[in-house]
């Protein structure tokens, strides 16, 4: 999933816990991996290297596509982020807290990834393990057009549902 989806899904589930938001953080993290588990389209990050034989040797590489690809990301995020605030018509500040903590939490176990790429050590050699084994083995990354509109579609979907 692109991080605007995991941000408004994370948000969403989180608004569901509004007093609490540090729940609302590690529900919105949980909700990471049951969404990756969906097989999902993502878009194409020109430092990224897989290895297919060993997905935990995969990395991003710091190149001349890097900051492009940090760019990319960064404007995914903040629109996700954006997008939580709008969705949930913050009104109070249990709900902006909620609403964010668990946007980002949404989005954590991604930049936790990046974080493995450059340190491989535990928990984050047991965290990359896991992310992969749940993560959908099927993608959508074959349709330009429909892949996107699904996360749409599932984005708005989790709004409807917590609204």
């Amino acid at each position: 999933m692109i991080l605007a989806t995991h941000a408004v899904a994370g948000a969403a589930v989180a608004n569901l816990l509004p007093g609490h938001p540090v729940l609302g953080f590690v529900a919105g993290f949980v909700s990471h991996f049951f969404l990756d588990a969906i097989p999902h389209w993502h878009y194409a990050l020109l430092s990224s290297r897989h290895d297919h034989n060993d997905p935990m040797n995969s990395d991003i590489i710091l190149n001349k596509d890097f900051p492009l690809d940090l760019f990319k990301m960064g404007c995914d995020a903040i629109l996700g982020i954006g997008l939580a605030v709008l969705f949930f018509h913050v009104s109070t500040p249990y709900f902006l807290s909620a609403t964010l903590l668990g946007a980002v939490g949404g989005i954590f176990p991604d930049a936790l990834q990046f974080v493995y790429f450059k340190w491989r050590h535990e928990p984050l050699v047991s965290l990359q393990r896991f992310h992969h084994w749940i993560h959908a083995k099927e993608s959508l990354d074959q349709y330009p057009v429909f892949g996107p509109f699904a996360q749409v579609v599932f984005g708005l979907l989790c709004v409807l549902i917590v609204r």
